[in-house]
């Protein structure tokens, strides 16, 4: 849900009458319907008189019928846009709606600061809280001034997330005053804001059971060059006991955090995407120091076979993304392998470099038997290294190749005879032809989905011939058009689902003057149609039997 300031600017506390106590109990019987005057024709006509309203309202609203418990049932059900909509239907909706909403997302401009008091003693219950401001308007966001009034009226004891986005007025002084206004935090996402990594000294104090750190595009950080500068920052961060996830991406000066996520000894994953600097150095000084990472994502970096090497610390380490990092060979992958027995998760964009191949893949398959998954984009294994990896690697479900220049019918014949476990095949950009693709006729028992785009030697009359042969349970799809986006780093997972979408409510969101009840609200046209919308919701959730 998105709110304008301008909307709660002149709203205060809705002045509802005292609601009902209801609960799930048996509910009385409905009272006897209104009898009508019987119609009488109209003069000079056969005709029946009619109202002037083409809506007249209906006998009872059944509505009063339903609980407060089912009510919000029905709420959380509905997109935010229809929800606040809904809303408005009349005071006991409003408030219902009030005490069960969780998530906010607010448009934070200026004149947020002045709305918070009324806005928060509305929406009492909110544990998310996305602080948003609309590219563009950053000369118009939050300052410190405003962060101030709001922090002031959080919730305190009950904030677990806060997003903030595009906050271009609020320092560091600013963050402190939310931070210290929200010690139950456990996760924070700061993007677009012009804050720097001394603020995060204050969250890190003042939130002692923050788990999940993310940090985007900030642009108050400072002009740092080189790995050694940054990790003998002046910075002093305090020890992160709690925390368990950091992202950084899109930092022009990422390395002035290294002492921060080496300060977050019990931290699990770790992700670092498209930041400047050189991360051989700091990875040791990572890994030395946080030696449980289990997931680690690395995008578009400058690191090379030193960096990798000191992974050898992190012995459950289990997922490891190389996207785009160019300077890494066969040797680093080595490194992991030999030491990181337990991975599951390996994808690597080899960028078409050609520096890693066989050597590195084998090493893989002796060294770790419980892989799973296996995406492969711009790396081109052959034969040898993909026999290893179906006899070592007995668990192998899901492999991806993706722009393999060697991958071809003797390597698919290969994984049909090898891989017995495989359950998803994505093949993209690769020289195979229907003589390879036969091969599956009888390979890969466990097989149930296959992808194939841009494999120019397959035809549709193989494709067919697989789906009579393994049966209705088996899926394959074939796209021969020319996708240039093909082999890019987002089909590693890599990027992030989108967040909810914000909605703008209207000015009399908070201060139109409502209706004791459903009933009375039945006069407006509008208004009937948003009560049709949540009655339809209503019937879908407890009417009808869920879909199979």
């Amino acid at each position: 849900m998105g709110l304008s300031p301008s909307s709660l600017s002149k709203s205060s506390t809705p002045t509802s009458p005292p609601r009902r106590s209801r609960s799930l109990s048996p509910m009385a019987p409905p009272p006897p319907p209104r009898t009508t005057a019987p119609a009488q024709p109209a003069a000079g006509g056969s005709g029946i008189s009619t109202s002037s309203s083409p809506f007249p309202p209906p006998a009872r609203d059944y509505t009063q019928d339903l609980p407060d418990e089912i009510l919000a049932l029905v709420f959380a059900s509905l997109p935010p846009a229809d929800r606040s909509a809904c809303s408005l239907a009349c005071a006991r909706w409003k408030e219902v709606d009030a005490y069960t909403r969780h998530r906010l997302s607010l448009d934070a401009r200026a004149g947020l600061g002045h709305a918070a008091p009324a806005l928060f003693s509305r929406f009492a219950g909110v544990t998310k809280l996305a602080l948003r401001s609309a590219r563009g308007s950053g000369a118009d966001s939050l300052s410190d001034e405003g962060a101030a009034a709001v922090a002031a009226a959080l919730p305190s004891d009950r904030l677990a997330r806060l997003k903030l986005r595009g906050l271009r007025q609020l320092s560091d002084t600013g963050l402190a005053l939310l931070a210290a206004a929200a010690p139950t935090l456990r996760k924070l996402s700061v993007a677009s804001c012009t804050f720097g990594p001394k603020a995060f000294v204050a969250v890190l104090q003042a939130c002692p059971l923050l788990e999940d750190l993310s940090v985007k595009r900030l642009r108050g950080l400072p002009d740092t060059t080189g790995a050694a500068t940054a990790i003998t920052e002046e910075i002093k961060f305090p020890q992160a006991l709690s925390l368990r996830s950091v992202c950084l991406k899109d930092l022009y000066s990422a390395l002035c955090f290294v002492p921060l996520v080496a300060a977050s000894p019990n931290l699990r994953s770790l992700k670092i995407l498209r930041c400047s600097g050189a991360w051989d150095l700091p990875l040791e000084v990572i890994t030395a120091r946080a030696p449980g990472l289990v997931e680690l994502h690395l995008e578009k970096l400058q690191v090379g076979d030193r960096g990798l090497a000191a992974l050898a610390a992190c012995r459950n380490l289990e997922v490891l993304f190389l996207v785009k990092t160019p300077e890494c060979t066969d040797s680093g992958i080595i490194s992991v392998a030999e030491k990181c027995h337990k991975l599951r998760k390996l994808h690597i964009d080899g960028w078409r470099t050609n520096r890693i191949g066989d050597f590195g893949l084998m090493a893989v398959a002796r060294g770790c038997p419980d892989l799973q998954e296996l995406v492969l984009i711009g790396v081109n294994p052959t034969v040898l290294s993909l026999r290893m990896l179906g006899e070592h690697c007995r668990g192998l479900e899901r492999l991806a190749l993706c722009g393999c220049e060697t991958v071809g019918d003797a390597e698919i014949i290969c994984l049909a005879e090898r891989c017995a476990a495989l359950k998803k095949l994505c093949i993209k950009g690769c020289p195979v032809s229907d003589r390879g693709m036969e091969a599956l006729n009888g390979g890969c028992p466990s097989l149930v989905k296959v992808k194939l785009k841009r494999c120019r030697g397959v035809s549709y009359e193989c494709i067919e011939s697989l789906k009579v042969t393994r049966g209705e349970s088996f899926s394959i799809s074939l796209d021969i058009v020319l996708d240039h986006d093909a082999g890019s780093a987002s089909e590693n997972g890599v990027q992030e689902t989108g967040q909810a979408q914000v909605t703008e409510l209207a000015d009399q969101m908070a201060g139109m003057d409502l209706p004791t009840n459903a009933a009375g609200a039945q006069s407006s046209t509008h208004t009937i149609n948003r009560m049709r919308s949540v009655m339809s919701a209503i019937r879908r959730r407890f009417g009808n039997a869920p879909p199979q």
